[in-house]
């Protein structure tokens, strides 16, 4: 083999696949899965360059690579915030949840995209809590993820007590 020519290793090849997929269509679809007991939210999604410029939108849409972080200042006026998931493989909207949970917002918190069933339960560990996946998701499958674990191993923004800490006190 050549020594010039560059091979991507799995990891690089991973990381090309998510940064050039294209995002899930801005279509202000309503959830597929909602697991929230107020009305939907039913209003134009904007993307976060518009909503920051000034425009007067209750619901903002965070890509990839987007700081989630430049809403904190505006969380008082949004009711929902899209989170993007063009490949299940990026996990960066996990974080983005986190993030605004932790910031002290209680609205609704949308996962949509590549969202597979085996990760609503981790999703919503950090706090999404509604979903709109490419494909269908069976609500039995779904049911069942949600009660797959009985004890969790570290804290989120569900306020599950972790293992050590029920064992510990």
């Amino acid at each position: 083999m050549d020594n010039s020519q560059h091979v991507a290793s799995g990891d690089e090849q991973d990381q090309q696949a998510v940064a050039g997929a294209p995002s899930p269509a801005l279509n202000d679809a309503p959830a597929k899965l909602r697991l929230r007991d107020d009305a939907p939210f039913e209003s134009p999604i904007a993307p976060l360059a518009d909503f920051l410029a000034g425009g007067n939108f209750a619901a903002v849409r965070i890509e990839p690579g987007e700081d989630v972080r430049n809403l904190v200042s505006h969380l008082d006026r949004l009711k929902l915030i899209e989170i993007a998931f063009p490949k299940f493989r990026d996990g960066r909207g996990y974080s983005s949840a986190r993030i605004l949970r932790e910031a002290g917002f209680t609205g609704e918190i949308r996962a949509v995209g590549d969202v597979l069933v085996d990760q609503i339960g981790f999703m919503r560990r950090v706090g999404f809590d509604s979903f709109a996946p490419d494909a269908p998701l069976d609500p039995a499958v779904v049911h069942a993820t949600f009660g797959r674990y009985d004890h969790v191993y570290m804290k989120a923004a569900d306020g599950k007590a972790p293992v050590w800490q029920l064992r510990h006190g």
